[in-house]
């Protein structure tokens, strides 16, 4: 199929095209290009027929992730008489040719710190000042890899990370961290530009990673991300570090707890911080543990930022790695469970969060700690 850049899109007359957006649901959670419209299909098939029923008079405009699907697409199964493009590097092109533009950057940057103290205090800065509280995420001469993936989770956390140093509650450093496991030079530069917006100072290190998992066939995802965290680990061992903070979020905290026992048969939850069992005095601490991912996106939204989801380069549907071994798919597929619950029960999300911490070992049948199995039986 026809390619047609961002640039040459913004010279078209509006009403002359529609954008056809067609990722999973997945993706296009974290953003679409104004005015597209969206096309959840399996097949060819079923998409070639969606397309048929548009207006007949416009030019239709395809996008991806990366621009990879629709360009491939076979242009002569598609109904005749009417102007396809696919829109060369996809949504990823889209936000790229945004975060270009430097003359706003200090408008933006003014605007991400200002809305973090006022209008999103409540939402974003006062969990993460109350869960590195709580959890005794910060101490007195901590040096922090704070892990920058290029996402919108990571990058809030570097700002609120600025915010509550200026605080000055105790004595620590900052290493804002991002690894590059073989991204395309695209989406390097889009990290980049993003951390220049925003005044994030990144320490860049490259590894072999998506180069190194490439031909694994079995879990190379799981693979990739226990990989990445190594990686991470030992450049903040490197640099001085003995933390790396990485972005997870409420909302990760309480799909976790509720993939375990639907899809994992086990009681688990995401811990907001603990000791590594490879390196030596390291930990692991995840100050964002209190934030509603909603607040996030509304952050994100009003500041007019676009992020980096995937870089992987293996696919055009992946939208997040987990090291637990769970698919995008099944993760979506909890949150829609937790929303549909929610309607019934506004305190749901809140239960699944607490429940974990309610543990009533006396009614539990079987627990591990420390690797070891014991069996209410035992003290029966």
């Amino acid at each position: 199929m026809k390619e047609i850049t961002v640039q040459e899109l913004d010279n078209l007359q509006k009403d002359s095209y529609i954008l056809i957006d067609i990722r999973d649901e997945g993706l296009r959670a974290f953003g679409m290009i104004p005015g597209a419209v969206a096309v959840d299909c399996d097949t060819e098939e079923e998409l070639y027929s969606r397309i048929d029923k548009l207006p007949k008079e416009k030019i239709l405009i395809l996008y991806c992730e990366i621009g990879r699907r629709t360009r491939d697409l076979d242009e002569s199964l598609l109904p005749a008489g009417r102007e396809y493009y696919s829109l060369k590097d996809g949504y990823t092109g889209y936000i790229r040719y945004l975060t270009d533009d430097e003359d706003n950057r200090a408008e933006i940057k003014l605007k991400s710190e200002e809305c973090i103290r006022k209008k999103f205090h409540k939402q974003l800065f006062t969990p993460f000042a109350k869960a590195c509280k709580n959890y005794r995420l910060i101490e007195e001469g901590d040096r922090i890899a704070v892990c920058i993936s290029g996402g919108k989770d990571s990058m809030l956390m570097a700002k609120l990370f600025q915010e509550i140093q200026k605080h000055r509650q105790c004595n620590y450093e900052l290493v804002f961290l991002v690894m590059d496991p073989g991204y395309r030079p695209e989406n390097r530069k889009l990290i980049e530009n993003n951390a220049a917006t925003l005044g994030i100072p990144i320490t860049i290190f490259e590894t072999g990673i998506f180069d190194a998992v490439d031909t694994i066939e079995k879990s190379p995802c799981y693979i990739c991300a226990r990989m990445r965290r190594g990686y991470l680990y030992s450049k903040a061992k490197e640099l001085g570090c003995n933390k790396i903070a990485l972005g997870h979020h409420y909302d990760d905290v309480i799909e976790t707890i509720l993939m375990g026992m639907l899809h994992g048969a086990q009681i688990q939850t995401m811990m907001p911080k603990l000791h590594s069992t490879n390196f030596d005095k390291m930990e692991l601490i995840r100050p964002m543990y209190l934030i509603r991912e909603s607040d996030i996106c509304e952050w994100r939204d009003y500041c007019g930022l676009h992020f980096l989801q995937c870089a992987c380069h293996f696919t055009d549907t992946c939208t997040t790695c987990h090291e637990d071994g769970t698919t995008s798919s099944k993760r979506l597929e909890t949150k829609k469970l937790i929303a549909m619950l929610k309607k019934e029960n506004p305190y749901v999300e809140s239960n699944i969060f607490n429940s974990v911490g309610n543990v009533n070992v006396d009614t539990v049948i079987a627990y591990k700690k420390h690797g070891t199995r014991h069996h209410f039986l035992d003290d029966y």
